[in-house]
């Protein structure tokens, strides 16, 4: 697997909120994307504080999971659990930290599958013969709104409460984790992102840039200065895997 990251603070924001993490290991990579909410720096501690527990947990645990000890789904929920009660309780002890949250969007490699761990609006995609398809649901107004048909994807796109999200780490004591598995094949590409991509550029032009660039840095460079060019109104945090021949 060969994996790369960008993450650009855009044109309206004063702090970059957003973080992230990969390890490409050769039995075990896991890659993370965060992009946190809250007051003057709060969500930047928030998603730095879940790519932190996550990391520990992942560095304690996996021997387990190689070996079979652990499976993966029972990992990326008890990791997502503790990164949101560490939220928590920062928030509890610092005022200035209250209210503080975080999505988080997770994917794990083990054997030939992709495990995708999901809480909030931030994205997994899968890339493969030129068809874009998104892994995860966004925990958002507008997501549910497009789910029940209410509205089009071309409305959830220009929507003006899309900022609006239902699930993310640090609001309640019980998160709800998404996780979806799917088997992977050589020449897929992951595409992991933070919503400062996608509520500025559409699915179509993502493909478009991926697909017709032949280096994958260059590929997260130009996305993020594509967004910057449409607005840039949020923090753009993308991260792209391509699963190597064999």
């Amino acid at each position: 697997m060969f994996i790369c990251a960008c993450s650009d603070i855009g044109k309206v924001r004063e702090i970059n909120q957003d973080s992230y993490f990969y390890f490409d290991d050769e039995k075990l990579p896991i890659f993370i994307v965060a992009d946190g909410m809250g007051g003057h720096k709060a969500g930047e501690i928030a998603s730095n504080l879940a790519i932190s527990v996550i990391k520990e947990y992942y560095e304690k645990n996996k021997e387990n999971i190689i070996n079979g000890e652990m499976f993966v789904p029972k990992f990326i929920n008890e990791s997502i659990d503790l990164a949101n009660e560490e939220i928590i309780k920062e928030a509890n002890e610092d005022e200035s930290l209250k209210g503080m949250g975080t999505t988080v969007t997770m994917g794990i490699m083990f054997e030939k599958d992709i495990y995708v761990g999901h809480v909030g609006d931030s994205r997994a995609y899968l890339l493969r013969d030129n068809k874009l398809i998104q892994l995860t649901h966004d925990h958002s107004l507008v997501g549910e709104l497009l789910r029940s048909g209410s509205i089009t994807k071309e409305e959830a796109f220009n929507h003006p409460k899309k900022n609006i999200i239902t699930r993310a780490l640090g609001t309640n004591s019980n998160v709800n984790v998404d996780i979806v598995t799917k088997e992977v094949t050589t020449k897929d590409i992951i595409i992991l992102c933070t919503d400062g991509l996608t509520n500025m550029v559409s699915e179509e032009r993502i493909v478009d840039v991926v697909n017709n660039t032949e280096n994958m840095t260059d590929s997260c460079n130009i996305l993020a200065n594509t967004a910057n060019e449409l607005g840039g109104i949020d923090n753009i945090t993308i991260m792209i895997m391509r699963i190597k021949e064999e």
